[in-house]
């Protein structure tokens, strides 16, 4: 009867380092669920993490560009409204006969200045005139055809007037030059 004792014994032993070994394969698929668990988790935040910084990163783009376009047009407004102040002073010193210029020399002289110092400011803040002269050709991305006529003499699409003077603000398009056109049939 030993013998059973014996066999009983073996099949404990057997059975108790069954369990501990099962256990520890629990253990070991649970820290390999965990393990998962926690790369998902890693590569979750890593993408949130680098979303967040394309984010900053097109934000500060963007804040850059509109602070540059706030410096460059930011006075367009006042730039567009000065546009008329200029045509007029121009028109004064043109409109200024000879017999008016010996008379009013220093009240010309004073205008020309003025019209100059306003030409510098307008150059400082990046202001450019667009001033065509007769018998240049006429582009539509700069001029604006206020008539056409046919003149003897000039092609179709040269500029045969020059109304007013046009303005550029750095790249943009502030005021087109006001200019009659030719429209001479081809002959």
């Amino acid at each position: 009867m030993a013998e059973p004792k014996n066999n009983d014994f073996l099949d404990d032993l057997a059975n108790a380092e069954a369990e501990e070994y099962a256990d520890e394969m629990s253990e070991i698929s649970g820290t390999d669920a965990e393990l998962d668990a926690l790369r998902a988790e890693r590569d979750e935040l890593k993408d949130r993490f680098m979303r967040a910084l394309a984010d900053a990163e097109n934000a500060r783009k963007r804040s850059d560009k509109d602070r540059r376009e706030a410096e460059n047009y930011g006075g367009s407004k006042l730039a567009r409204d000065m546009l008329p102040v200029f045509d007029n002073m121009k028109r004064a010193v043109e409109s200024a006969t000879e017999e008016q210029r010996e008379v009013s020399a220093a009240l010309i002289e004073g205008v020309e200045l003025t019209m100059r110092e306003l030409q510098n400011v307008f150059a400082k803040h990046g202001i450019q005139i667009i001033a065509p002269q007769v018998g240049d050709r006429f582009d539509p991305q700069l001029h604006q055809a206020m008539f056409e006529a046919p003149v003897p003499g000039t092609k179709a699409g040269d500029i045969i007037q020059v109304a007013a003077d046009g303005f550029m603000l750095h790249d943009r398009l502030l005021r087109p030059a006001q200019v009659g056109v030719s429209s001479m049939p081809a002959s």
